[in-house]
Parts: structure tokens; C-alpha cells; sequence
């Protein structure tokens, strides 16, 4: 029986109606096209849809996702990287035997390439282009960080290496480059793969410690000899752009990497120590992008308030926390929301953490006197209708914001401080009147992260009374809901975590707050008075997504508990 043409196949399986894909086979013929790359570069199919196509044509299985028992790192191992990425094909264990995954079936040559390795006996399965790629990316085995150590070893004098180029390539693609570079891509890498915010490399007297910042929580990843430290120093300064020679000063640079098809932006920030430079990276996934407003995790209340706050035609809104707690990943949700092409949105930053199309991003640079102060004085020359702020942290980018409020423009920013209420009290602190904060200010909101239990590997447990009663709740009220604890898997790595959610409390300014920020209340008091007209705490948000099953007792009680200063009644 005679095979039939994807294009049939696509109009058999109902994601081509007859007469659009004639339609399409004209203007295929038309742009000189095959059929299949004209309807992937017009988006008329998606890549899940051309997949179960070929499978469909060839009698083949289709598999959705290629997972983790699936992925044998010894079958991968047999084939060099860079054919897998190339042919867009892998072995994999499935079903107890060795199989091989193409998202085309009739493209032969790499399949059977790969016959010779594996035996022609080998079944073929299909998948998706990008699940093949991501699972590549994700699961092959880079060089282990003993042998790495082995070649470092052998190598006489790794201060002398020659480093290479630094250019747009994928780091995984290190097969033969010299130990040092394949130590710090390694390091990289893994920190990718481990969705670390930060990796430490803190020279001791004896060796050097790398660990990763995961979740908030720092993790040990290895030990590195000592006699390698110039050269990974001087391999990071190099990566990003700093100077070589200079060992006494604090330098900040920046790397920008990809890993696999992930693009990652890299700040560097480097200290002389006593044992040597102390150097702590900052990684920032810029494909990641952000959660719409929606689903930050606001509960009703908050969100309703928030969205009326930035709804003001002028005022300002503020963001508040310690580093690190999901500020400016908030705000750019809301000038998410916020952007449309019927009014201007400008922003400063230090740095452009994510770039939004159809908004004006400026980086502030010391170097040539561009702080915020000296950036939202020329922003405000620029006909906006929004401004952000990445930071209010002096009185003189305080006393400029207010301004802009006053005069017609919606401010957003961030501050350093514990709670909502404590937004006044900061201001005040930092020299600004209270007449123009209570005219001014429409919105605080204080936020924390909490980590996330792992979905997979979640139990139910009863908390101790007094682990409730840490947080306000009776022993009674506990026994309304279910509760969680972190037990750890390999999809978590073992940690019981996986990922952040934040914690909210939203502030909106009312008379009576009003009252007390002019007559120069103190936090306490603001903070009384917030709850009375319907704020919910930090703790209190904490606790709904404890009750909800998100995370622990243990994470709400570390981050929101030292904060609820006013909230002496007990949840009932």
C-alpha cells in the first residue's frame, strides 16, 4: 500500500481542512517552498501537530515528552553532541529497549547513522523538534567534574592557558577545550540546570568552594583545587570584560551565555578576600519572562486593590522587600498590564533586567552620571504617562518621583523596607515631607518569597501545636485544613522544593492613613490602622497558601512571622 503524503495526513488527522491546504500548496509553489517548511514558516502547523503527522504516515508510536528514565546517559554518551544537535535526534531506553527519537522519520541519513551504532533492530519513535532539542540540551552528559579535575592535574601550569575567544557559542560545546574553560563551563552549566540564582566561588586557604544559591538557600556544589584559582579568576574576567591584572580592587562586569537554546545573563562582582578575589555571579534567565498580574499569587482583595491602584491617573505605587524577594519581577508584571500604545511608558534600571517591547528601558550609568536622580530628571522631559523606577533609594530620586506624581504621571518603584506600612515611615526617615507622601502615595506593597513544595513529591502531615502557634493559628482552625511537608525526589533534587511563590501585603492609602502619615505615626500604629481597613499581613497571605498546600509551615514561619508585629490575634 502506498504511503500517503503528509499533506494528506495533516488533512486526515483534521489540522488541514482539503481547501486550505490547496490553498497552501499554491503559495508554496509560488515562494519556491516545500509544503511543510511553508506551513512551519507561516505558523499554519504547530511542531506537536507535524510530528504526530510523520508518525501517522510511517505507522510509528508518537511520544509526548522524553523524561528522565528515559534519557540513559550511556546511550547518549556513544553519540557526539553535536550530531544529536545538528540531525535533531536521540537513543534513548524506552519500554526496556534502546529506541531512537527523530521529529522526522524520513529523513534517513542521521537515522541510519545511528542504526550502525545501536544495531538496524533499533525501533523508531517520533517527537516533537523542540522536546527532542530541549532533551538533548537537558540530559546529555557533560565531561564530570572528576575528570575534569584529572586534567587539571596533568596540566603543568594552568596559569598560563591560553583562553580562546569568547563568543555567542553554546557552552556545552566544550569537548576540547583546555580544563579551565571546561571547569567554569561546567559550573555554569550546572548552576543552569539547577535554576540557581547565584553561584559563590570563595577561595579558602587550602582549596575553593563553589556553591549555588538555589530557591534562596545556598547549596555546596564542589571543591576546586587551589592552585586553579588565578585561572578560573582570570577566565571569568575575561568572559566578562574586566581587567586581567587588577587583583586589589572590586571589579563588576557582565557575561552574557547560552545553555542549550536557554540565554542567560550573567552579573559579575568580584572582592578582593583574604584568601584571594571572592566572586559571586548573578544569573538571570532571559527567556524566562514573567508571570501576568493575574497570577502572581495575589489573593482577591489584593488584586482588586492593586489593579485600582495603578489605575490612577498619577501617584505612586511602591514595591517593598529585602534583595532578592520578587520586586522588580512584580513590577514588570504590572507594566505588563499597564503597557498599551496609547500611552508612554518609560522606565530606569540598574540593570534592564527583561526587555519589553513598546517601552522605553534606560540603564543607569555611574560611570557618566547617570544615576536615577539624573535619568528621571530627563525621563520627565519625555512626555510620559508612566514612569518606573528600578530603586528609590536616596532622598533626592524620593523627592524627583513625588514630583512626578504631583504632577500628573504614574510612578512605580521599589524600596528597602520590612512591611507596606514601613514604606512611610522610610520616607519620612529619608527627609521627605509628610504632607507630600500622603498626597502622593496611592499603593505600598511588601512582598517575600517562600519556596514551593515539590508537586511530586509532597506528603500530608500533622503540624505540632506549636508550630501553628507560631503563626496565630489555634490548634482547633488547624484542623480545618490539610497540611504538607518536603520529603525530596530526583525532579526536585532531593531538596522537597521546587521553584518561589511570593507572599503579599497591599497597602492602600485611606483617610485615616492619611491622618497618621501627617501627623508622623509611627509604623505601628500605620500598621494598626492598615489591618483595620482591611490589609492582610504578610503572615496572614502566608498562611493561605500553606492552607492552599503551596509550601511549608517552616518556610512561612522563616520569612513572614519576624514581621507580624501587630498581629496578636489569634486565627480562629
Amino acid at each position: 500500500m502506498m504511503k500517503k503524503n503528509i499533506g494528506q495526513v495533516l488533512v486526515d488527522t483534521e489540522v488541514l481542512s482539503k481547501i486550505d491546504l490547496d490553498q497552501h500548496l499554491d503559495a508554496a509553489k509560488k515562494e519556491n517552498l516545500g509544503i511543510i517548511r511553508y506551513l512551519q514558516e507561516k505558523n499554519l502547523v504547530t511542531e506537536d501537530q507535524l510530528a504526530q503527522a510523520y508518525a501517522s504516515q510511517n505507522n510509528l508510536e508518537y511520544i509526548k515528552n522524553i523524561t528522565e528514565e528515559m534519557a540513559d546517559p550511556i546511550l547518549l554518551a556513544k553519540v557526539p553532541l553535536k550530531f544529536l544537535k545538528q540531525q535533531i535526534v536521540m537513543p534513548i531506553r524506552y519500554k526496556g529497549a534502546t529506541v531512537l527519537v527523530t521529529a522526522n522519520p524520513n529523513d534517513f541519513q542521521p537515522l541510519d547513522e545511528l542504526s550502525l551504532i545501536f544495531g538496524k533492530d533499533a525501533a523508531i519513535v517520533v517527537s516533537g523538534f523542540k522536546v527532542i532539542l530541549d532533551a538533548i540540551n537537558h540530559y546529555y552528559p557533560l565531561e564530570g567534574a572528576d575528570q575534569m579535575m584529572e586534567d587539571l592535574e596533568e596540566e603543568n601550569d594552568v596559569s598560563g592557558l591560553s583562553f580562546g575567544e569568547i563568543d555567542e557559542r553554546d557552552i556545552m560545546s566544550s569537548a576540547n577545550d583546555a580544563p579551565i574553560i571546561k571547569l567554569v563551563n561546567y559550573v555554569l552549566f550546572q548552576a543552569s540546570k539547577m535554576s540557581a540564582s547565584d553561584i559563590h566561588i570563595s577561595p579558602g586557604e587550602k582549596e575553593i568552594r563553589v556553591r549555588f544559591r538555589v530557591d534562596g538557600i545556598m547549596h555546596q556544589f564542589m571543591m576546586i583545587p587551589k592552585r586553579t584559582q588565578a585561572a578560573v579568576s582570570s577566565r571569568l574576567k575575561i568572559m566578562s570584560g574586566l581587567n586581567i591584572a587588577e587583583k586589589r580592587k572590586p571589579q563588576d562586569g557582565r557575561i552574557e551565555i547560552r545553555v542549550g537554546e536557554k540565554r542567560i545573563d550573567i552579573r559579575v562582582s568580584i572582592l578582593p578576600a583574604s584568601f584571594g578575589e571572592n566572586i559571586v555571579m548573578r544569573l538571570l534567565d532571559k527567556d524566562k519572562g514573567f508571570s501576568e498580574l493575574d497570577s502572581i499569587g495575589l489573593s482577591e482583595r489584593d488584586l482588586k486593590e492593586v489593579k485600582k491602584a495603578i489605575t490612577q491617573p498619577n501617584g505612586i505605587c511602591l514595591v517593598s522587600g529585602p534583595t532578592g524577594s520578587g520586586k522588580t519581577t512584580t513590577l514588570y508584571s504590572i507594566l505588563h498590564r499597564l503597557n498599551d500604545p496609547k500611552v508612554n511608558v518609560v522606565t530606569v534600571e540598574d540593570p534592564v533586567e527583561y526587555q519589553l517591547q513598546g517601552i522605553t528601558q534606560v540603564q543607569v550609568n555611574p560611570k557618566v552620571e547617570l544615576t536615577f536622580a539624573n535619568a528621571l530628571r530627563a525621563i520627565l522631559r519625555q512626555d510620559p504617562d508612566i514612569v518606573m523606577i528600578g530603586e528609590t533609594r536616596d532622598q533626592e530620586t524620593a523627592q524627583i518621583a513625588i514630583q512626578a506624581a504631583l504632577t500628573g504621571h504614574l510612578v512605580l518603584s521599589t524600596i528597602h523596607t520590612n512591611s507596606a506600612p514601613a514604606i512611610i515611615t522610610r520616607l519620612i526617615d529619608m527627609g521627605i515631607e509628610p504632607f507630600l507622601i500622603a498626597s502622593s502615595i496611592v499603593a505600598g506593597i511588601a512582598q517575600r518569597l517562600v519556596r514551593k513544595l515539590c508537586d511530586k513529591c509532597k506528603v500530608l502531615y500533622t503540624p505540632t501545636s506549636e508550630a501553628l502557634e507560631s503563626l496565630g493559628i489555634k490548634p482547633e482552625a488547624g484542623k480545618k485544613y490539610e497540611y504538607y511537608k518536603p520529603v525530596g525526589c530526583d525532579e526536585c533534587n532531593q531538596l522537597g522544593y521546587r521553584g518561589r511563590l511570593p507572599i503579599f501585603e497591599v497597602m492602600t492609602m485611606t483617610d485615616d492613613l492619611i491622618k497618621l502619615t501627617m501627623e508622623r505615626g509611627a509604623t505601628l500604629a500605620l500598621r494598626k490602622q492598615a489591618e483595620k481597613d482591611g490589609m492582610t499581613t504578610l503572615i496572614h497571605d502566608g498562611i493561605r497558601k500553606l492552607e492552599l498546600g503551596l509550601t511549608s509551615v517552616e518556610e512561612v514561619v522563616s520569612v513572614a512571622t519576624s514581621h507580624a508585629e501587630s498581629s496578636e490575634e489569634e486565627i480562629g
